[in-house]
Parts: C-alpha cells; structure tokens; sequence
C-alpha cells in the first residue's frame, strides 16, 4: 500500500518560510515520481513541483520557480517542499502525491496520472 503522509503546513506571515514534508511507505520508493499539488478555495488543483526519486529529474512551476525547491531524503522516504518568499497567493491546501515511473524518467505534476494522495496539509499566508 502506498500512503503518502505530509506534514509541515501552518500559517505565516508574507515573505515567510515554510517546509512541507510528504513520507511515503514502501520499499520502492527508488521508482517513484512525487510532485505536489495545491488547491485554494474556488480554484482548480494546481501542479507545483515534482521529482523523480531515482534519477532526481526536477521540474518547478512557473509561479513558484525561484522560491520553492523540492528535494528528498532517500534514507527517510521523505519528499520536501522549501517554501520561501511566500506570498499570500500561496494560501493553499496542498497535497502529496505520488505515483510508480514504471522505467521512465519523465516526471511532470499532472493530476491525472497520480493514484496515491496524501490528505493534505493547510499552508496559510497573511499579508
């Protein structure tokens, strides 16, 4: 079974720092691609940032590139995500994800191809 946990969400003020941590059990974790997504009240599910565990393909949304970075402990399974500079706009429940690259490197946060969520952590940001 794979149950991706995350943690670290809260409330801070603008220009703070948050890190957002996603555990996922299993021992493949190797074969994983992990992204993050978040959803504010009203709007569509927004992909954030992913990473392929195995080979550390990256990829970075626009309107977070230059502010968040994701990156793993492989010797935790633990998936991060470095939250700085953060805006109002971030104000979001974000999620954990992930999903099994089944041998391809290719790892982009695209709702759709993701079967395993986490329940979600609140990240508030006051102006």
């Amino acid at each position: 079974q794979v149950q991706p946990v995350e943690s670290g969400g809260g409330s801070v003020q603008a220009g703070g720092s948050l890190r957002l941590s996603c555990v996922v059990s299993g021992n493949t974790y190797s074969r994983y691609c992990m992204a993050w997504f978040r959803q504010a009240p009203g709007k569509e599910r927004e992909g954030v940032a992913s990473r392929h565990t195995g080979t550390g393909n990256t990829y970075i949304s626009d309107s977070v590139k230059g502010r968040f970075t994701i990156s793993q402990d492989n010797r935790k399974n633990t998936m991060y995500l470095q939250m700085n500079s953060l805006k109002p706009e971030d104000t979001a429940m974000y999620y954990c994800a992930a999903r099994f690259s089944f041998g391809s490197s290719r790892c982009r946060p695209i709702s759709t191809d993701f079967s395993y969520w986490g329940q979600g952590t609140q990240v508030t940001v006051s102006s």
